[in-house]
């Protein structure tokens, strides 16, 4: 690992911590050259592809997700563990699979399962945006199926 101060490649690991709610390691180092002290974290790299509405394909970013679920839970009392939390539920369901790749819609479904439990407000949000709603009307039949 680099250190992100003086760029020497020998640095040790002060400190390792798991981090429960993002599945990662969090690590402390130091780098031996100028004892400059950051922090990395490691996570598993198993690539889980997402096949795009309009075909093409791209490596599964839990960080866009992440962005899509905080506009939706903007201004609602929903912490940023919770959304983490959900997030990991998502990623654990797709990497038990034996799938390498999924579709958007399937993950967007995913999300919205899981919101619904979560908070009714931050799932219409979500959907509005993911189901594309055209008019009134399809917002109005997606109220009333949570009702």
């Amino acid at each position: 690992m680099r250190c992100p101060s003086c760029g020497h490649d020998d640095t040790r690991v002060i400190d390792s911590r798991a981090q429960d709610t993002t599945n990662a390691i969090k690590r402390r180092r130091e780098c031996r050259s100028c004892g400059y002290r950051f922090t990395t974290f490691e996570r598993c790299e198993d690539p889980i592809e997402v096949i795009k509405s309009d075909g093409s394909v791209q490596p599964f970013d839990r960080n866009k997700l992440l962005v899509g679920l905080m506009r939706a839970t903007s201004k609602r009392d929903i912490d940023l563990s919770e959304l983490n939390a959900l997030i990991d539920d998502i990623e654990r369901e797709l990497r038990g699979g034996t799938l390498t790749a999924i579709r958007s819609h399937d993950i967007g479904d995913m999300v919205l399962k899981r919101l619904e439990r979560i908070d009714k407000v931050a799932y219409i949000r979500f959907a509005s945006v993911y189901r594309d709603f055209r008019d009134v009307d399809e917002f109005i039949s997606e109220l009333d199926k949570l009702r």
